[in-house]
């Protein structure tokens, strides 16, 4: 018998490599890609990066504008995030099976967040710029709707998994059900929603740039018009202060979780 599972293992796992491979080079035929030229072309590319995507002394002269614009995408990240990090909390105790008050809200929050968590944020900011053209608002939206799925997911897990213990022992002892937040599910679940909270945090610093490509906003949108511009330089910089932001951004983070949670 066990022998018997080994070898079905093995033959799903032949299987499986088998119809990735009749894939891959099935996409490779329809779309007619050249894998040799581009493995080829990356030795052409690296040499035309360092020879043209390098700031100069005139990129500098931009760098005010670029450090203007880089804040308002890193502002508009982080007050899309905590703003969404209320209402995924609220969210998140009605869908929690911990804390829920009725079944019924209970799946509807969950289905909420799923169906906000499942749309890409590319999609968000398509589907957002026709009724708000492109603005701030449409890239602050876009930040906000992704980011409250995903944390109301986020903190309905946390919520399930860190305090079912003290609920428990507060339930029995008769406690109401403000009690019961503010004593068992907040104390123990609070660490961690921190956590994810600066992870998306992060997370919506990086797609930030990208949503401004699409809303004509923030830094991104500057690396857009230098790039399509052809010039190289600003766009260079642009992408390095994007850079030593997310690090230093990252770092922080990683400095409150060790030191306050």
């Amino acid at each position: 018998m066990p022998v018997d599972i080994f070898v079905k293992r093995r033959n799903d796992r032949l299987l499986f490599f088998a119809a990735l491979g009749v894939l891959t080079a099935g996409s490779i035929a329809v779309t007619k890609y050249d894998a040799v030229a581009g493995f080829t072309s990356i030795g052409k590319a690296l040499v035309w990066g360092v020879s043209n995507f390098y700031p100069d002394a005139h990129a500098l002269t931009k760098l005010p504008d670029i450090l203007r614009k880089l804040r308002d995408t890193i502002l508009m990240s982080v007050a899309a995030t905590t703003v969404a990090a209320v209402f995924a909390l609220i969210l998140a105790m009605i869908g929690s099976r911990t804390t829920r008050i009725n079944p019924l809200f209970s799946v509807v929050a969950r289905g909420l967040a799923s169906v906000l968590r499942n749309i890409p944020l590319v999609a968000w900011a398509m589907i957002l710029m026709l009724a708000f053209s492109q603005s701030l608002l449409t890239g602050y939206l876009a930040l906000f709707f992704g980011s409250l799925g995903f944390l109301t997911r986020a903190f309905i897990e946390t919520i399930d998994e860190a305090s079912i213990h003290a609920v428990e022992a507060l339930q029995a002892t008769g406690a109401s059900y403000s009690s019961i937040i503010l004593q068992a599910v907040l104390p123990s679940s609070l660490p961690q929603m921190v956590s994810w909270l600066l992870f998306m945090i992060d997370t919506n610093i990086r797609d930030a740039t990208l949503v401004g490509l699409l809303t004509g906003t923030g830094v991104g949108f500057s690396f857009d018009v230098y790039y399509k511009s052809f010039h190289f330089h600003e766009a260079s910089l642009v992408v390095i202060m994007i850079v030593v932001t997310i690090i230093s951004i990252e770092m922080i983070s990683n400095y409150v979780r060790r030191t306050v949670l």
